[in-house]
């Protein structure tokens, strides 16, 4: 018998925001699963093969499914969230869900959420599953497509098809609450006027025009490439060869990731509910009824701070032993005062500096922020470097090539500058943090160029965002209604009029 809508239930996020959820199956594992762009947690149960896929999955787990804030029933959001963000709404979820160690599914653009959260805490994830995730979507260069597996000619053969699907994904927002969505992740329904119909429901019920423009921009210019060599979990990476999120990316996010298993699936469609879910469902349960791995220990995705006192020797020469002194503990007040708050840890005191890490770099740049402008108030210069990357973590200190690099990016920084890798920039795509771009930089002792960037003094300037029910129709309240009442006829609605598009 087919599946009834669950029950939602919500939790709030430190910051009062609401989270909604839902907890279904009694499998031996917990499953998270973090869906694409948008998503409505009880309209997606009027898909049949939604229900088809939850139903299986359910069958070997306890699967938890949310609506990402900004989205769907969960509380609208005034901005578009970052990466980070997502990853801790997903901690939120597992936490409200009493669930202390899940396999994570990332769909879409929930995929970049999912890597972030495996690689920055391990701890939570047993293993992961990326289906037709974007973790990056803009054209590579040539260079970089070579670098991922693909020759020339195809390459040549391929730019003007990304060009043309990226154009299409922007156009997406100018034609929301329409079934615009269809066109481009469901085209083996886009010519079926029942089928707009029906997503057009969904997309006004998921998001704000506003929002879902949002969204979509940050989609776009998110790439996690450079956190998935410090994934240590089990991998499965699953795509279809003709959807809209090339299937190139899919194979070079399995070669990024340690010992990833790669399955291509046929079909155009990016939904993976569309077609027959089955071949997906098969490789998910094969992959996560299988024996446990052990988290390889010690090594764990972190942000990188080191600061440094401008000038240190000429000042403490102008004050004197004891005034310098005393000035000193009032900067190390700054430091211990501020770092805990943004959530991290201070590993130790390098004299007229420090070295703290942090679990995202939203948190290192808003700390560094912070500390700046405390320091800054003691009449102290100070420079600042973060970098993203993998450290080997120690009891009371931390190694790896990542702490040479905030050091070295620190280096650069000039004056009252806050300095932080392109890695710190790109998972910071969607917050309202500003940059300059300082140009590329060869860094002393670590191989190849980096670029850096400059954390600006204000805020980008964003429009605040609504959430979806404004945009509602009274059909569209409808609808939901119906699917809450009784899902197994909006399932037949559904399955005939794609049996009538099909005919």
């Amino acid at each position: 018998m087919a599946m009834d809508v669950p029950t939602t239930r919500y939790v709030q996020r430190p910051d009062g925001i609401a989270i909604a959820y839902q907890v279904f199956g009694t499998g031996p594992r917990d499953l998270i699963y973090i869906p694409g762009f948008i998503s409505h947690l009880e309209l997606m149960w009027a898909e049949p093969g939604f229900v088809r896929f939850m139903e299986r999955l359910s069958s070997f787990a306890r699967v938890i499914f949310f609506d990402k804030p900004g989205t769907g029933l969960s509380d609208p959001l005034p901005h578009v969230p970052t990466v980070e963000e997502r990853a801790g709404d997903v901690r939120c979820v597992l936490a409200a869900a009493g669930s202390e160690r899940a396999v994570v599914m990332g769909f879409s653009e929930g995929g970049a959420s999912a890597a972030y959260l495996a690689a920055t805490a391990p701890q939570l994830v047993e293993r992961l599953i990326l289906y037709g995730a974007v973790t990056r979507i803009t054209i590579p260069t040539l260079d970089e497509a070579l670098e991922m597996g693909m020759t020339a000619e195809a390459y040549e053969e391929r730019c003007p098809v990304w060009e043309r699907d990226l154009a299409a994904i922007e156009t997406v927002p100018d034609h929301w609450g329409e079934g615009a969505v269809l066109r481009i992740f469901a085209p083996s329904l886009r010519d079926s006027a029942v089928q707009r119909r029906l997503a057009g429901v969904l997309e006004r019920s998921a998001a704000s025009p506003g929002m879902a423009r949002g969204l979509l921009q940050a989609a776009l210019a998110t790439d996690v490439s450079s956190v998935l060599g410090s994934i240590n979990v089990p991998t499965l990476v699953l795509h279809r060869t003709g959807d809209v999120v090339p299937v190139e990316l899919a194979r070079h996010t399995a070669r990024l990731i340690r010992d990833a298993r790669l399955v291509e699936l046929s079909g155009s469609d990016h939904a993976f509910w569309l077609g027959d879910p089955d071949p997906a469902v098969d490789a998910v349960e094969e992959f996560v009824t299988g024996s446990r791995s052990v988290v390889e220990a010690g090594r764990v995705l972190a942000s990188v701070l080191f600061s440094d006192i401008v000038g240190s020797t000429e000042r403490a020469a102008d004050l004197g032993d004891a005034a310098w002194t005393s000035l000193l503990r009032r900067h190390d007040d700054v430091l211990h005062r501020e770092i805990p708050r943004f959530g991290g840890r201070l590993v130790k005191s390098t004299g007229d500096g420090v070295l703290a890490t942090f679990g995202g770099p939203a948190r290192a740049v808003a700390a560094a922020e912070a500390l700046r402008a405390g320091i800054v108030e003691l009449g102290l210069g100070v420079r600042i470097g973060i970098h993203t990357g993998e450290c080997e973590i120690g009891a009371d200190d931390i190694g790896g090539i990542a702490v040479h690099i905030a050091a070295r990016v620190m280096a650069q920084a000039k004056p009252g500058e806050v300095l932080v890798s392109g890695t710190v920039h790109d998972l910071v795509v969607g917050s309202q943090m500003q940059f300059t771009d300082r140009g590329v930089h060869e860094l002393r002792g670590v191989p190849g160029e980096w670029r850096l960037f400059a954390v600006g003094d204000a805020p980008a300037a964003t429009a605040d965002l609504d959430g979806p029910r404004d945009h509602m129709r009274l059909t569209d309240r409808a609808v939901v209604q119906l699917v809450r009442r009784v899902p197994r006829v909006m399932r037949l609605a559904n399955r005939i009029s794609r049996a009538q598009a099909a005919s």
